[in-house]
């Protein structure tokens, strides 16, 4: 099956803690290419969460998860992500590897992505190239994102196991 056929079902849990100009979530809603969630209860148990603070790492082998549960970004404020993150959501909490933010807010800054970055991230990392596209198109620096993270993130999503991605992430990050 050709990755880019399917779609992924894309959440992001609201929080509100931001600037509803400049929240990437709420323009990825108006755009229907998200679906809003306002309360952890309406997280899908079976989708994948992303969170920065989690054990595990995103990995290819993620991709059914994916098709099957769907995709969840927690929209909140960088200044309040390491109390909001500390919660255990429901679905499998997954870290993704080490990049670059191309956001104007945070740029070239490593792990200071907004939830539209994160969300692109995770689907191509996962072989959804075509709607990781759509994600970044509706942002003017979408594609500095891409241009930022091109080699890590073709390297990513061809890793076979947790051990060759924390190599890969040695080899650009140095971390």
């Amino acid at each position: 099956m050709d990755a880019n056929k399917s779609r992924v079902r894309i959440y992001v849990y609201l929080m509100k803690q931001d600037d509803p100009r400049k929240c990437t979530s709420s323009k990825l809603v108006r755009h229907n290419l998200a679906k809003a969630i306002r309360s952890i209860s309406q997280i899908p148990r079976q989708s994948i969460v992303l969170n920065p603070l989690a054990k595990k790492t995103l990995l290819p082998s993620d991709r059914e998860h994916f098709l099957h549960g769907g995709l969840v970004a927690i929209d909140c404020s960088w200044n309040k992500a390491n109390e909001v993150l500390k919660s255990n959501y429901p679905g499998l909490n997954r870290r993704l590897p080490l990049l670059l933010a191309g956001n104007p807010v945070s740029y070239a800054k490593l792990e200071r992505l907004s939830s539209a970055e994160a969300l692109a991230a995770g689907l191509i990392i996962t072989g959804f190239n075509d709607q990781c596209r759509e994600v970044l198109d509706l942002f003017k620096w979408g594609r500095t994102f891409f241009t930022l993270n091109q080699s890590p993130l073709e390297d990513y999503s061809r890793a076979k196991d947790m051990k060759e991605l924390s190599e890969i992430e040695m080899s650009y990050f140095g971390s």
